[in-house]
């Protein structure tokens, strides 16, 4: 590995923890020798870049560190290509022109002999078949998600019985041909999954709901662990 290749690698390394890393653990993971690590780190403590830490402790880089544009490996390309394809096939409209703008700005930015991992890669993921409709506005279900509020749904589950739900969103996941939105459920006072293309309607309400969001997403993630969300 080229130095320059290397030095890079370590910022990466880094950035993928919020511990302290030891040398040793960054020379086995880049296969390298630990006065090597140590040799490079300094290098890039003088270039500016913001790694604390000292021999035998461990390092870590500092919040709020940014690498030059769009420095990606071609693996790195590869999998950002992969994962956009998908979104493409899968995702609502509003994902999907995004994860395309996203491949078109990646083949602009790398270098010339970067591009055909944009343009021709070697992965390729399906497009979705025989996929629900959303009968929801997925992007104002996101940004009711982001910002922490409610949602009220009129919904209608396999057997054609309907409810109203008024819900604390949480997630959206995707699957080959339905998505799930996970939610607290204010009826059910429990955690559920509902099918996207059962929701008849939606009312977004202005107000959040009185948990803080990343500790109502712990609550849900440890739930996970034990039984998965019931789909209504």
């Amino acid at each position: 590995m080229r130095r320059a290749d290397r030095l890079f690698q370590i910022i990466q390394v880094l950035r993928r923890t919020r511990k302290p890393l030891t040398a040793d653990a960054i020379a086995a993971e880049l296969e390298t020798s630990k006065r090597t690590i140590y040799r490079d780190i300094a290098s890039l403590i003088e270039q500016r870049v913001p790694i604390r830490g000292e021999a035998g402790m461990g390092y870590i880089l500092e919040k709020g560190f940014d690498l030059p544009p769009l420095m990606l490996t071609p693996d790195e390309i590869e999998a950002c290509v992969l994962g956009a394809q998908w979104v493409v096939g899968h995702a609502d409209p509003a994902l999907a022109r995004a994860a395309e703008d996203l491949m078109a700005k990646i083949a602009e930015t790398v270098p010339d002999r970067l591009r055909p991992f944009v343009l021709e890669p070697a992965s390729r993921a399906r497009s979705a078949w025989n996929r629900e409709p959303d009968r929801i506005d997925m992007v104002k279900t996101r940004s009711q998600i982001h910002e922490g509020k409610k949602i009220t749904l009129n919904y209608r589950d396999e057997h054609g019985r309907d409810s109203e739900r008024t819900i604390w969103p949480i997630a959206v996941g995707y699957h080959e041909a339905v998505r799930l939105l996970a939610a607290w459920c204010e009826l059910r006072k429990d955690f559920r999954s509902f099918r996207t293309d059962r929701v008849v309607a939606a009312t977004y309400h202005d107000d959040k709901y009185p948990e803080r969001r990343d500790l109502l997403r712990a609550r849900w993630r440890r739930s996970l662990v034990w039984e998965a969300p019931k789909v209504t």
